[in-house]
């Protein structure tokens, strides 16, 4: 309770003394900012900027409409070859929220009449993706000089390699080709004196659920309030013989947060599908004419017993999130303790959500006071004798 209360205060925190809103502009907005890749100090826009680079033809427009248009994997291969930026808006829940921009791979963006620096301060994560059964080396000289030039402009940026269409490989192919392009992009960062920048590495493909679980770990590193959710996930488990627990997305199937044990492929896999059967029983025997299109409401819960004696549990947690949990047939005999529980949950990451929303509106609060303050100045300024 305590720390919810300086949360709110902390949001509720914007005063109206003109001092304090210069101090506000020049320093706390500035290190929030760089954090979580606000596109404009003001606009008020609490969107993280996901860039998706790479060569032409290694995937990226592929990966961005399995993702998030739930587009069969076999129709990408009818997709034309990108040629201008493409923007788009991600906006499916409260949580996950931002914008992605697909490069094309044939355009220089440090050509001269690229503004680069616009584009890396305000992104939050870079997402380079590398075509596994292409040759790679003209690739990694396009990672490094990439990386170099974001770095120097943001130094904030999380940046993530997809080493992507690795289900044409074997598996000891997949570790092979993984532990080479890492050596050879860190190498080439050391030679330059950068070993401290982080690259994040992910196996891809958009033929099994890789590429959403690694979208997943890309999102949740954009999640100002990731740490919370998941001490929130880890008191609930512990408290009702859960085994884990996650916080889907619904739209996109991303995981915005997980408990702290270990993700094991096979139980993320086993929570989309289960998503999907849901969705698609809903479409058949359940709401009709909901907003959005979304068979999904505050009834939606589902129940799969699986023949290893484990259970698994999914309830609506807000309009587009869902929790998938996973827990053994004796402990799921207490499943009135477990949705007590679970509603203490739900009430806590709306509680979560609400602080959120109030750091937005005082922010979006300040940006329009500092415009209003910028304009009398010109106009001021400005005003004929």
């Amino acid at each position: 309770m305590t720390s919810r209360d300086n949360e709110e205060d902390a949001a509720l925190g914007y005063h109206d003394d003109d001092d304090d809103l210069e101090a506000f502009s020049g320093a706390e907005l500035g290190s929030e900012e760089g954090v979580l890749g606000f596109s404009d100090s003001l606009n008020g826009e609490v969107k993280p900027r996901i860039l998706l680079m790479g060569l032409r033809r290694s995937g990226k427009s592929s990966i961005q409409k399995v993702v998030f248009h739930k587009m069969s994997p076999n129709e990408t291969l009818f997709l034309e070859s990108t040629n201008k930026i493409c923007r788009e808006e991600v906006s499916s829940s409260s949580f996950v929220s931002f914008q992605i921009w697909d490069f094309p791979g044939q355009i220089d963006f440090f050509d001269p009449t690229f503004d680069y620096e616009m584009i890396f301060r305000g992104t939050g994560a870079l997402i380079f993706v590398i075509d596994s059964q292409d040759e790679y080396v003209e690739a990694l000289s396009r990672l490094h000089l990439t990386v170099t030039r974001a770095y120097k402009v943001n130094p904030d940026i999380n940046f993530e390699v997809f080493i992507h269409k690795v289900d044409g490989l074997s598996d000891d192919h997949k570790i092979e080709k993984q532990r080479d392009i890492h050596k050879r992009a860190n190498d080439d960062l050391t030679d330059v004196g950068l070993e401290l920048i982080h690259l994040s590495f992910y196996l891809t493909s958009i033929y099994d659920h890789s590429i959403f679980e690694a979208f997943s770990k890309v999102v949740q590193r954009l999640i100002p309030q990731l740490p919370t959710l998941e001490n929130l996930l880890n008191i609930f488990i512990s408290n009702s013989g859960i085994e884990k627990a996650f916080l889907f997305d619904v739209v996109s199937k991303i995981y915005i947060a997980t408990d702290s044990s270990p993700v094991d492929m096979q139980t993320y896999e086993l929570c989309c599908d289960m998503i999907d059967v849901v969705i698609d029983i809903s479409c058949i025997y359940g709401l009709a004419g909901t907003e959005a299109g979304l068979p999904y409401d505050k009834e939606s819960m589902a129940i799969i017993y699986l023949n290893n004696t484990t259970v698994m549990y999914l309830k609506e947690v807000t309009k587009f999130l869902a929790m998938v949990c996973f827990l053994r047939r004796e402990s799921f005999e207490r499943k009135g303790l477990i949705d007590y529980n679970f509603h203490c949950l739900k009430k806590a990451i709306q509680e979560v959500f609400d602080v959120r929303i109030k750091v937005q509106q005082n922010r979006k609060l300040l940006s329009q006071r500092r415009w209003s303050k910028l304009t009398m100045t010109n106009g001021v300024v400005n005003s004929p004798h």
